[in-house]
């Protein structure tokens, strides 16, 4: 299909109401996957958490912008393994990939979870890994408040799991009511089964998907990435996280001799620190 028949979407982010990746996405998220040629010019990379994390990390609408600027009036392929994140800085970027002038391709190559599957959504052509997944759900937020402001909040949300039904409603044909349930029960659709309901067009090639080594600096970044999404569900804030996370680098308090941890241990102790934080 074309994108031109995709819906534009409205936005509108909420002051105390913040999206979250679900648990499961980030359960199965390997940061590890990515394209196995390298990047051209008209490649754009979403291979981490939509929106920015502590380290300025993260894909933004404002990165991608950017991108598109930079690439031009020219067709455009998007490299997508993300478990999520901040839905209304994916529906920003669908529309700015939905609104590029040329043809867009995109290749999931390992998952594309919740706000990242509504990215994948804003192309002309879809192309996913056999072993790669979609997952959709309705709109995974953290909010506070006493009922009123819960139920006021259920409200917003409504017209944006609507959104979502439209989106996926459009690319597939399925009926919205259809969309609508499977929304509701948090749905994983595996690379065939994405093809065969018309979330996507064909199977990417298995050539073209890689795993980078399990070497220690990579290893170590991954788990200062579980590390950032962990503190924030938690409710860190980013000054408190990087206090744990130095703490953590540099061996345990009152332990000076003890040598700095390996990426095992960096991912093994997250859990410890997240549960000291409540002190803080």
């Amino acid at each position: 299909m074309t994108k031109r028949n995709l819906p534009r979407v409205s936005l509108g982010a909420r002051p105390g109401v913040k999206s979250d990746i679900a648990p499961k996405a980030l359960e199965r998220w390997s940061p590890d996957v990515r394209a196995a040629v390298e990047d051209s010019e008209a490649t754009i990379s979403v291979l981490d958490p939509i929106g920015a994390d502590m380290w300025g990390d993260g894909v933004s609408a404002k990165r991608i912008a950017a991108a598109l600027r930079y690439i031009g009036e020219q067709p455009v392929t998007v490299n997508i393994n993300s478990p999520g994140g901040d839905y209304f800085e994916g529906l920003a970027i669908y529309n700015l990939l939905r609104e590029h002038k040329a043809e867009v391709t995109v290749n999931v190559l390992g998952i594309a979870a919740s706000a990242a599957s509504v990215i994948a959504m804003a192309g002309d052509e879809v192309r996913i890994a056999r072993a790669g997944f979609l997952m959709i759900h309705n709109t995974w937020i953290l909010a506070a408040g006493d009922r009123h402001a819960m139920r006021d909040v259920a409200d917003w949300l409504e017209p944006f799991d609507a959104t979502a039904v439209e989106i996926y409603g459009a690319r597939t044909g399925i009926d919205a009511g259809q969309i609508a349930e499977m929304l509701d029960r948090e749905t994983w659709i595996g690379g065939q089964a994405a093809i065969d309901q018309g979330f996507a067009d064909g199977l990417l090639p298995s050539d073209l998907v890689d795993r980078a080594g399990d070497d220690e600096p990579s290893a170590s970044l991954r788990a200062e990435r579980k590390f950032d999404l962990l503190a924030r569900r938690a409710g860190l804030s980013n000054s408190a996280s990087r206090s744990l996370l130095r703490e953590l680098k540099s061996g345990k308090p009152g332990a000076a001799d003890t040598e700095p941890p390996g990426a095992a241990s960096l991912e093994g102790e997250l859990s410890q620190l997240l549960a000291k934080a409540k002190t803080l």
